[in-house]
């Protein structure tokens, strides 16, 4: 039973993780006006940005904290350690709709590439090739280890945990971080950038930045 459990419970992770980071383009892009990081303010500028900051200060501050061994080692007393990684796949996708829900608008436009214009497509194309370098690059170190399944699967078997061996193939040979690449293009490039969208492209710019230094200290 324990085994099904946790076979259940790694694959709602793993979707909910998905979905995140589905509903993550979507909203990043503005690809649906009723789910999209701009729109009108309905609260004023300094809270409405101080929440906004709080927000993505929480994605980080979960990512940051995770990331350190101390904390891996205090969760897997309650947990198995084969399920952390599932564990953290959830918890992120949760932040990450968090985020979104409660994002606020603040208004204001820095600049405007008019919809039809060769600027215009060449800005969401920037933006659908970054996600397309995020979800190539996922498969490339192993995407279901990286969402935890295939660290469930050995949970489930019984089989003890296998670390893969890191291999230098396609972007990788180039950029020691395509996963972040990915993610950078697809927050940055837009045809129009409000300050809304300055804010959270800086802001989870900066949670990166923090995630590469834990990431290169591991």
């Amino acid at each position: 039973m324990k085994k099904v459990g946790a076979s259940v419970f790694a694959l709602l992770s793993y979707l909910a993780g998905f979905a995140a980071i589905l509903a993550w383009i979507i909203f990043s892009g503005n690809l649906i006006p009723a789910f999209s990081i701009d729109g009108p303010s309905e609260m004023a500028f300094l809270p409405a940005l101080a929440k906004n900051l709080a927000l993505v200060a929480l994605f980080g501050l979960h990512h940051s904290i995770t990331a350190r061994q101390s904390f891996k080692a205090w969760l897997t007393k309650f947990i198995p350690s084969l399920l952390e990684r599932s564990t953290f796949v959830l918890v992120s996708g949760l932040l990450l709709f968090l985020l979104m829900w409660q994002w606020e608008p603040l208004g204001g436009t820095i600049w405007n590439i008019s919809a039809g214009t060769a600027g215009y497509y060449i800005m969401y194309s920037l933006f659908f090739s970054g996600w397309v370098i995020l979800f190539i690059s996922s498969f490339l170190i192993n995407h279901f280890d990286l969402f935890g399944l295939r660290q469930a699967y050995f949970y489930v078997t019984g089989r003890p945990y296998t670390p893969l061996k890191f291999k230098v193939v396609a972007f990788y040979k180039y950029v020691r971080h395509p996963l972040y690449v990915g993610i950078l293009l697809g927050i940055w490039a837009t045809p129009t950038m409000t300050v809304t969208h300055l804010v959270y492209a800086l802001g989870l710019t900066g949670y990166l930045l923090v995630g590469i230094h834990y990431e290169e200290k591991t």
